[in-house]
């Protein structure tokens, strides 16, 4: 896939509007209210033919899962070569992609380091990619250095946390591999950016946002 930005058009949250009214007599005491739900996303952005395929489902699982924070999130097109920018930070309110970056597949779903993503695997030591969304959830220091851990909300990719698939830095996500060798290197599963944009993709992500990684059949 393919984003178009001249033909993107974004998916606005819907807003609620809250009604207010004044008595004369206090009300008697009662339970406490129940926090409104999120806004949720015109049902529509799912299913429109001129929105790119993982961007609606990526909207979908947006509105399936109950994710505060909806005003951006990433879309990670596995479909596409590890040298190209595969991971989209999108502005859902604005309609635009605000950032793409280069991105690494786990090496058990390219065995043959062809650059290309061949399978997902959500089996503990396959060290393969998993799609569906994830929750950005804390940033840590680890072995990597500056570290988010990842929650995944899908059958597809529910080990994410046991497994330690995070998004960290990597010397092999760098863009003269590209010029070596037509491809950066591969990671045991996780999120591996440029160490120098990790920093910045935390930043722009927080906490509490949807990922969501798929692939084009």
């Amino acid at each position: 896939m393919q984003f178009d930005r001249r033909r993107f058009i974004g998916a606005a949250l819907a807003a609620g509007v809250a009604a207010c009214t004044t008595r004369s007599v206090a009300p008697l005491p009662g339970p406490a209210a129940t926090p409104p739900p999120p806004a949720p996303l015109p049902a529509v952005a799912a299913a429109r033919a001129d929105l790119p395929p993982l961007l609606a489902e990526a909207l979908a699982a947006l509105e399936r899962h109950p994710i505060a924070a909806r005003d951006r999130l990433a879309v990670v097109d596995f479909s596409l070569p590890s040298r190209e920018p595969r991971f989209h930070l999108v502005d859902v309110a604005g309609g635009r992609i605000e950032a793409s970056w280069l991105v690494a597949h786990g090496s058990g779903s390219d065995p043959a380091h062809t650059g290309l993503l061949h399978y997902f695997s959500n089996v503990p030591g396959s060290n393969a990619s998993s799609n569906g969304a994830y929750l950005t959830a804390d940033p840590y220091v680890g072995q990597h250095g500056r570290s988010q851990r990842l929650i995944g909300l899908d059958p597809s990719n529910d080990m994410a946390m046991s497994r330690a698939i995070v998004i960290h830095g990597a010397a092999y996500v760098d863009p003269a591999l590209i010029d070596a060798q037509g491809r950066i290197g591969r990671s045991q599963g996780c999120f591996a950016f440029e160490q120098g944009e990790v920093a910045r993709v935390m930043e722009r992500l927080g906490e509490g946002r949807l990922i969501y990684a798929g692939k084009l059949a």
